[in-house]
């Protein structure tokens, strides 16, 4: 595998245009922030959380059967390629990943062995928008919901505040149904049962762009900090994984995990800045060197690609 070298340049944070596929996915989250099922597998999720990470009982369901039938969902759509398994550690660790598609939290679970026990911490309304998505992780467990606001949501009040009239309505609704999950009583909750999932000796898989990429090939940068914090607190290594071929999705696709090799840091309860962005550059230079330099789309016959890219959102 060649390595490739990180650029490290910060990018700048931009909201992307006003298009009317925006507007439809911002309607659609608009809906499943609306929606009672949603919001109640969410808090439901939120609640077994908490009372996992307090007590030393096992999950309701193993990791071993939550495994079996996601991997029987996704073998049976795609083909799936796991490299270099023998780096994930066999004790509690934070696996970071680049996100491409909102399969990859599913992708991640069916592949990663079942010892010891993986949580997601995945945005709420992605996790929990579609039926057999409650069906799936509502009765497994192992989620911890992020409650958040989509960049997509952020262009729309932006632009309404900006002076177009014609979605002042639509921002108006964003802001009051959808909840932004930045208070302190929100954060500090979502802290503790990340910790609480690292001291019972379990992992978690985050995503530290925060948000999908774009292209693939490409870390959306900078990272967010959430992963470093969490590793030098508890001092839990952090695996770093690259997802490939994940982003456009067809029937029978070639989708690729590539893991690298566990970080280690100091521990320390209250880090300082330098620590952190020393530790966020180590992230960013691990995830960089494992995603490809330049990734071709396989071309041919793409069958069910808009159904299966609408599938997973």
């Amino acid at each position: 595998m060649s390595i490739r070298q990180p650029n490290l340049q910060v990018q700048q944070t931009t909201l992307p245009p006003i298009t009317d596929a925006l507007l439809k996915r911002v309607k659609e989250g608009l809906c499943a922030a609306r929606d009672r099922a949603v919001r109640r597998s969410a808090q439901t999720a939120l609640n077994q959380a908490e009372a996992l990470v307090k007590s030393d009982k096992p999950p309701i369901v193993s990791g071993g059967l939550r495994r079996v039938v996601l991997r029987l969902l996704i073998h049976t759509l795609f083909r799936v390629k796991v490299e270099f398994p023998e780096h994930i550690p066999q004790g509690p660790t934070i696996l970071a990943a680049n996100h491409l598609n909102h399969i990859d939290p599913f992708l991640l679970l069916a592949e990663l062995p079942s010892q010891p026990y993986y949580h997601i911490l995945g945005d709420t309304r992605t996790l929990y928008n579609r039926w057999w998505k409650r069906k799936i992780l509502g009765p497994s467990g192992g989620v911890i919901p992020l409650d958040r606001r989509w960049k997509e949501e952020n262009a729309v009040i932006a632009a309404a505040k900006s002076g177009r009239q014609d979605l002042v309505e639509l921002a108006d609704a964003i802001e009051q149904d959808v909840p932004t999950g930045s208070d302190i009583h929100s954060m500090r909750q979502i802290g503790r049962i990340v910790r609480g999932v690292l001291a019972r000796q379990d992992g978690i898989i985050l995503f530290p762009e925060g948000r999908l990429g774009e292209t693939e090939g490409h870390l959306h940068q900078p990272l967010k900090r959430g992963t470093v914090l969490y590793a030098l607190r508890t001092g839990a290594p952090i695996t770093p994984v690259a997802l490939i071929g994940s982003q456009d999705l067809y029937l029978r696709k070639i989708l690729t995990i590539r893991i690298g090799e566990p970080l280690y840091f100091p521990q320390s309860t209250r880090p300082k800045k330098q620590e952190l962005e020393a530790a966020l550059e180590k992230l960013q230079t691990a995830l960089i060197a494992l995603l490809p330099q330049h990734y071709q789309e396989p071309k041919g016959l793409k069958l069910f690609r808009n159904f299966l890219n609408h599938m997973f959102w």
